[in-house]
């Protein structure tokens, strides 16, 4: 029986670990959660699992839920409440799903605890890679990741030395507007951008997906998760979302990982590994896929994947930079504060105009972060 915490547990990846759970009550025990202002379904979770703490982020709704709790769960409130959940319950598994940069410093109070991290929330490996990495290194914990693109690397990577590998290769869906042309992207509203033709996901890494930034961010966490250079990280367009990533190894062989576009596959895999569940969905049928089709990402159209590389390529804390200012564009345009097309024009000019730190201190990354969100909201 492992001891599960989940770190944002009414978002999308919190309730389809919340399925696996329950399809599996003899594996798998929910101790903890974290929330923000989710109350009813916070509710529900505290009925249905009766997890030990619960910490609410958001502080007006602290009061409604510790009503709700009837004293069968501790009910903790803010950042500093979830920091406390972390450090006081035993468990084995934490997921990382709290979604944007909010998610850094309780990933990082997660790795102290020397146990497996199910990482789902990539904004805290590209704000702080190096720095995850080395504080997961020195208490041992051991880093699965619950993206479907790098839960597919690791899969393909396990058991083979490191030195063996030639090139990743992460998938891209292309989002809703794979085949718009760039003059109707001046039109896009946030309803349209939040029609992903294949996941259901939140409302930011829907529109991160929209405009490829999503897997810039990606390339930045393989970058650290599997410790190769960005040179060896290619990216390219596949509408099907059947091949989830490949890896190339040195002898030109490639292997894929291919599955149906279901989240609670790589989730029930990093909460069982090395074992593997039953599967919670629909098995791929290949008779029924009439192509598989793969293209180059359109960097013209969709400059986000480039000013991620550009961000790491520069290294330090420009990654962070990158991360605040998409955050604050993002946030802007879902307002109706800014177009669907000044995203991409205003994380450029965020990365032009910070300042860049080379090394990688907390203090610094936090201090880079604000700045990006600064920059955007200015130029706004």
């Amino acid at each position: 029986m492992k001891k599960i915490i989940i770190l944002g547990a009414t978002g999308s990846i919190g309730r389809n670990c919340l399925e696996v759970i329950r399809a599996n009550p003899r594996r798998f025990k929910l101790v903890g959660i974290s929330a923000n202002r989710n109350i009813g379904r916070c509710e529900k979770i505290l009925g249905q699992f009766r997890p030990k703490i619960a910490a609410i982020s958001h502080p007006a709704s602290f009061m409604r839920l510790k009503k709700a709790a009837h004293g069968r769960t501790s009910i903790l409130a803010g950042e500093e409440g979830i920091l406390e959940m972390i450090e006081s319950l035993e468990a084995d598994t934490i997921v990382s799903a709290i979604a944007g940069s909010a998610g850094l410093l309780p990933t990082l109070a997660s790795i102290k605890k020397g146990v497996r991290i199910a990482i789902a929330n990539k904004e805290p490996m590209v704000m702080a890679g190096r720095l995850i990495t080395a504080a997961a290194k020195k208490s041992g914990a051991s880093l699965l990741p619950i993206d479907s693109e790098h839960s597919a690397v690791f899969q393909c990577l396990n058991g083979e030395p490191e030195k063996r590998l030639k090139k990743i290769i992460l998938t891209a869906s292309g989002g809703p507007f794979l085949n718009t042309a760039y003059k109707k992207l001046e039109k896009v509203t946030p309803a349209m951008a939040l029609k992903h033709p294949r996941w259901k996901m939140g409302a930011k890494i829907t529109i991160d997906s929209a405009t490829l930034m999503n897997k810039g961010l990606e390339v930045i966490e393989a970058r650290w998760l599997f410790g190769v250079p960005p040179e060896k990280i290619q990216v390219l367009v596949h509408p099907q979302s059947i091949v989830h990533s490949m890896v190339e190894f040195e002898d030109t062989s490639v292997m894929a990982q291919m599955g149906m576009p279901d989240m609670k596959v790589p989730i029930a895999y990093a909460l069982s590994y090395p074992d593997r569940l039953p599967a919670p969905c629909g098995s791929l049928d290949l008779l029924k896929e009439k192509k598989l089709e793969f293209f180059p990402p359109d960097t013209k159209r969709f400059p986000c994947l480039s000013l991620a590389y550009e961000a790491l390529a520069k290294g330090g804390t420009m990654p962070a930079v990158l991360n605040a200012a998409n955050e604050a564009a993002v946030e802007a345009f879902l307002e109706g504060r800014a177009g669907f097309l000044d995203i991409p024009k205003l994380v450029e000019q965020a990365i032009s105009k910070a300042s860049l730190r080379s090394d990688n201190k907390l203090e610094n990354i936090i201090k880079a972060h604000k700045e990006g969100g600064e920059l955007v909201r200015t130029l706004l």
